[in-house]
């Protein structure tokens, strides 16, 4: 009988099979460093975090899609950011950039015939901007994108998560998710996925419901997607 090893493969006699099949990833947080932008934009780390923490938890309420953007407005509103500042985020999204092992973390995926998709709880446009950023070194696009606004629900919400997986044809188990936002972590949990949580940030916990493995880097997953 076959078994998970820790290098991340399974052993059935003499051959041995990939423990995962694809890869799902949160775009903005696991994959980008949305953080810098936020900060900069807001003017200092700390109302950066203000107003970040207030659109994680108006996202994470959200339920059914309404405008990403205005997302964004209501969470400036909350944190004590102008309006102005708002709209130059929203017109900064383009300057968005990839954390520095996203390179060679997605090239090696990509080498080893892994699937790559996405699952974002963002609008289709500001999507495309990300998305762009974070195939700044690779034109090669994802096997699978999953916008909020596509899915019509916010995760952790199970629709995104469900039409990437669709998108891809891929085996929830058989797929891993790579969280960067902490409710991330019970939201692909529950449809099914084993979840990395790439938590660069150091955010709390959501929930009592753990992830399979939780780093500050992108690097270690290589060691579990063989």
């Amino acid at each position: 009988m076959g078994h998970l090893t820790e290098a991340g493969l399974i052993k059935e006699g003499d051959i041995q099979r990939r423990a995962y099949d694809a890869v799902i990833f949160d775009l903005l947080t696991a994959l980008l460093d949305s953080w810098t932008l936020w900060n900069d934009v807001a003017g200092s780390g700390p109302a950066g975090l203000k107003w970040r923490k207030a659109y994680l938890g108006l996202t994470y309420d959200a339920g059914a899609y309404r405008p990403y953007e205005d997302i964004i407005r209501d969470a400036a509103d909350v944190a004590g950011i102008a309006p102005d500042v708002a709209e130059t985020l929203i017109a900064r999204w383009p300057d968005l950039r990839p954390w520095g092992d996203a390179e060679s973390v997605l090239g090696e995926l990509r080498r080893r015939g892994v699937k790559l998709g996405i699952a974002t709880n963002s609008s289709n446009a500001l999507a495309e901007h990300a998305l762009a950023a974070a195939n700044s070194f690779d034109a090669k696009p994802f096997d699978a994108v999953a916008t909020a606004e596509t899915a019509g629900f916010y995760k952790p919400c199970s629709e995104p998560y469900r039409l990437a997986l669709r998108q891809l044809g891929a085996d929830p188990a058989r797929t891993l998710f790579v969280a960067g936002s902490a409710a991330d972590v019970p939201g692909a949990t529950a449809v099914g996925m084993p979840v990395y949580w790439h938590n660069r940030a150091g955010l709390p916990a959501v929930g009592a419901v753990e992830p399979m493995r939780t780093e500050h880097s992108l690097t270690p997953l290589l060691t579990l997607v063989l």
